[in-house]
């Protein structure tokens, strides 16, 4: 049963891994593709880049070496970027390709609890 629960848990967090790299690469192709220029940001557009990507990225980074540290960051700043985009529009920004991107952020939080739970059980 905890060599399954081990063996499950790298599967997971290659996913997790893999999915990082994705989402990493799309955010550098938007930003190639749309020839970002942080000068032409205001301080609202500033704040909500700050929570996503910019630490959305940060926390996936992180999550190669610190699972649960890493998801958490990626988890907190995608709720901070809903939070802040709510506070200054008003309304819940639309869709669910945030949370898509932040997604290998929570699938490393739920890889660092198996690990957890994997070296508790013995393994």
């Amino acid at each position: 049963m905890t060599k399954d629960l081990g063996y499950i848990s790298n599967i997971i967090r290659w996913i997790a891994r893999v999915l990082s790299i994705v989402s990493i690469g799309i955010f550098l192709l938007f930003f190639i593709g749309e020839r970002f220029n942080p000068m032409q940001l205001n301080v609202r557009d500033w704040i909500l880049f700050l929570f996503f990507p910019l630490g959305i990225t940060i926390g996936m980074i992180l999550a190669w070496r610190w699972e649960m540290l890493g998801g958490i960051i990626t988890f907190v700043s995608l709720l901070s970027f809903y939070a802040v985009h709510f506070i200054v529009s008003n309304r819940f920004s639309a869709g669910p390709y945030f949370l898509i991107f932040a997604l290998p952020g929570i699938i490393f939080m739920l890889c660092g609890i198996l690990s957890r739970h994997y070296k508790r059980c013995g393994g």
